[in-house]
């Protein structure tokens, strides 16, 4: 008869580390590590090796990255996903990709469970569960942090010195920090007090507008349908283009966010961002929809930012609502079709030029100089009717 399996989404830090060998000493189980490499630039073979040094009977490595820009970054540019109006969701969008696939291979393995390392405190462990129930209501989730008996990171450092476990936290790097190739989040630490600063030395994307070319940078993206497809002309996939977007804008300083943030668990959190790619793909896709969409539907869609991206902020990728959502976003984006130029300047998206086959903008209509197009006299009819309930109502306060 077979042990029963438990796959473990990890990562090869404290937490996850600890979990592995927490949870082959907890449960009668095979612990299969789940190791989804989405870009964070870390040595995939090293992680393997120390899964299976921490205990793992097996390890599966996904290389994730075309699928999670093509996929999950590219579909929330389109719907210009913005939490709290600064946020571009790095951690929140990599989190449904990462549990869809931990319960493929699941399925796949016939494991009876599945676990992670998000805290009880944070986001991310509902981000996991709610994608792990939406897509197999029957897993058992096992959920660390919420059972056993640790209290802080001291006493995960002093299990895993008990054990054997390389422990990556250090006094050097006194927060966390979680990396995709959409950005970095870097929390806790010296970064709880949201009057202190930054280091600078944290930094690992972007160079301080300080140190930042004092020459500006020019670049052309290409968008077809919403999803950028060309920069300067030329084609790359889709995780290769925000590689390379993420170089550049870095270089100049651009992608860099502060800010304390509503948690859907009902705190305050402070969280810094670098997000270059991503907030160069934002501007750019902005300016063509003000080209290309109609006003009615550009002021509808706008409407559904905040909502969409608190869909994906609380975790809710794989929900009807969402489902619904992106049907509309995606209708929305037939036309958002062509090419924004742009100017990288110390930290700042500049937009110099836009041009679409399918523009509205109409430089006849738009001119101040002499046209024969727009009749001026009309405006005081459509004044007058605008006004008129403005009207109504002063007249009724003077009776």
């Amino acid at each position: 008869m077979s042990r029963n399996k438990i796959v473990l989404a990890y990562s090869g830090g404290l937490d996850t580390s600890i979990i592995l060998k927490w949870l082959s000493k907890e449960y009668d189980a095979d612990i299969l590590a789940y190791v989804a490499d989405l870009g964070q630039g870390e040595d995939i073979e090293a992680i393997r090796k120390k899964a299976y040094a921490t205990g793992a009977v097996d390890v599966f490595v996904e290389d994730l990255k075309e699928e999670f820009v093509a996929d999950y970054v590219f579909p929330s540019i389109k719907a210009n996903a913005i939490y709290e109006g600064v946020y571009l969701l790095g951690t929140s969008i990599a989190r449904p990709l990462i549990a869809k696939r931990q319960i493929e291979i699941a399925e796949r393995e016939g494991a009876f469970a599945v676990s992670h390392g998000a805290t009880g405190k944070g986001n991310d462990q509902v981000r996991f569960e709610l994608t792990f129930y939406a897509l197999n209501p029957d897993i058992k989730v096992i959920a660390p942090w919420r059972e056993w008996n640790f209290k802080s990171r001291n006493d995960l450092i002093n299990f895993a010195k008990e054990n054997g476990i390389e422990v990556p936290v250090t006094k050097d790097k006194p927060y966390s920090c979680d990396r995709n190739l959409l950005h970095i989040s870097y929390e806790g630490g010296v970064l709880e007090d949201p009057w202190t600063e930054p280091p600078e030395n944290m930094f690992e994307m972007t160079a301080s507008p300080e140190k930042a070319p004092d020459k500006a940078t020019y670049i052309e993206i290409d968008f077809e349908s919403g999803v950028p497809v060309k920069v300067d002309g030329k084609s790359f996939s889709a995780a290769d283009i925000l590689d390379f977007l993420n170089k550049v804008a870095g270089e100049n300083a651009v992608g860099r966010v502060d800010l304390v943030e509503n948690r859907f668990v009902g705190m305050k959190s402070r969280g810094v961002y670098e997000t270059p790619g991503g907030t160069v793909l934002h501007v750019a896709h902005r300016a063509l929809e003000s080209l290309t969409l109609d006003r009615e539907v550009m002021h509808l869609k706008d409407s559904l930012v905040p909502k969409v991206a608190e869909l994906i902020y609380y975790g809710f990728w794989f929900s009807p609502e969402m489902e619904m959502l992106m049907s509309a976003i995606n209708e929305s984006q037939k036309n958002v079709t062509g090419t924004v130029r742009l100017k990288l300047y110390k930290g700042n998206v500049i937009v110099v030029g836009r041009k679409s086959p399918f523009s509205l903008y109409s430089e006849s209509l738009a001119t101040f100089e002499e046209d024969d197009v727009y009749n001026q006299a009309d405006a005081t009819g459509f004044i007058k009717l605008n006004s008129l309930r403005l009207s109504m109502r002063k007249l009724l306060e003077k009776k």
